[in-house]
């Protein structure tokens, strides 16, 4: 491949004398430009090349016309003004200017229009070179719209948090990793009587809002190793100095891309209260509970203290005093007349207090009721 420049001389001014050729050699810059051509082409970053003069599209590489949807046609061979991807771009103005002299043009975010209508967000960036003896610009592109549709979906994953948090009927806090209160909901200014004024940017210690500090110190330190916990047993202090009886959670989330964690105290004292009344109700009236067994007294000393408790306390059958002695009778083997000579009741009234056991406590036979007396330290 060559390059051919000539010249016409003459010695008196007339008719040409000679004529002067120059031949250079130019096969490596072509084939240069070749490689140049096909790297670009085979590169699947997207990328196209303006050339300055005339502001036309020169080369357009497949990686960009899978980004903007175009045919190559389409592109190749129009001006700016035909296919302007500047439109909406950043700091537009000086982007034109840089254009026009051709200089280099840093990163800048710009929406690029696509074949169906609509864009796709993407950081263009333009830089000089020259193709074919030309001035040129070739501009590259990184799509972000993957990027933008993370963002989107992030931000109302976070809308649909705040609005779950602020209307939960479960006291909720946001706290950061060091213990300082971010956010609080209306159900936790309900459980507590604190404010968002009272409690922004406060840890637990100064409002002492624990009734046990190294309980929720312990906690702390649990999620730090876990992540987080569940339904744990504690007592919180109402803003006047009551204590709540409440199961709480916690778990470590992220907050605008902040480290927080997340606390949920749910109210039991309610509950507690009920089950402390029902174990003083069973205590006041089985003051001579020395029938009940052991199992069932210790079932009935872990609704004082819940945090021990394993399992929920077996039902409790209540039997007046004639019946738990014909029960008793029944486990020393006794028949009804014997029962009734014992007693020194007819033997109708002995049956029927034995049928009113059996309905009690779920059997039919005799066997059956010694069984369940023996379950339960009744009888020999």
């Amino acid at each position: 491949m060559h390059q051919v420049r000539d010249i016409v001389m003459d010695e008196d001014g007339g008719e040409p004398d000679c004529l002067g050729l120059v031949i250079n050699d130019v096969s490596e810059r072509f084939d240069a430009e070749d490689r140049f051509e096909a790297m670009f082409h085979a590169n699947p970053a997207p990328a196209l090349i303006l050339r300055v003069a005339d502001q036309r599209y020169v080369l357009v590489n497949q990686g960009f016309l899978d980004l903007s949807g175009y045919g190559r046609d389409q592109i190749v061979g129009k001006t700016l003004f035909d296919f302007d991807f500047l439109a909406d771009v950043e700091r537009k103005p000086f982007v034109k200017t840089q254009v026009a002299a051709g200089e280099t043009i840093p990163q800048l975010e710009a929406e690029l229009p696509r074949a169906g209508g609509e864009t796709t967000l993407v950081i263009l960036a333009g830089q000089p070179i020259e193709v074919a003896n030309q001035d040129c610009l070739l501009f590259t592109f990184a799509d972000l719209e993957p990027r933008r549709r993370a963002e989107h979906a992030l931000k109302a994953s976070e809308r649909h948090f705040a609005s779950v948090f602020a209307m939960a009927p479960v006291a909720m806090v946001v706290t950061e990793v060091e213990g300082q209160i971010f956010e609080i909901n209306a159900a936790f200014r309900t459980l507590t009587g604190y404010d968002d004024e009272a409690v922004a940017g406060r840890v637990a210690d100064d409002l002492q809002l624990w009734n046990d500090a190294a309980q929720r110190q312990e906690l702390e330190a649990e999620i730090a190793a876990r992540s987080g916990f569940r339904n744990r047993d504690v007592q919180l202090l109402h803003k006047t100095g009551a204590t709540i009886d409440c199961l709480v959670s916690a778990e470590q989330i992220s907050v605008d891309g902040t480290p927080c964690v997340l606390w949920l105290y749910q109210d039991i004292s309610a509950r507690r209260r009920g089950e402390l009344a029902l174990v003083e109700a069973i205590d006041a009236v089985m003051k001579d509970a020395n029938w009940l067994s052991r199992s069932i007294m210790d079932k009935l000393a872990t609704l004082r203290n819940p945090r021990s408790q394993t399992q929920a306390p077996a039902p409790a059958v209540e039997l007046s005093k004639r019946e738990r002695e014909v029960l008793d009778l029944i486990c020393q083997d006794m028949d009804d007349a014997a029962i009734a000579e014992r007693l020194e009741l007819s033997r109708n009234t002995v049956r029927n207090h034995v049928a009113r056991l059996y309905a009690k406590i779920g059997v039919n036979r005799r066997s059956a009721a010694i069984v369940w007396a023996h379950e339960r330290g009744v009888g020999a």
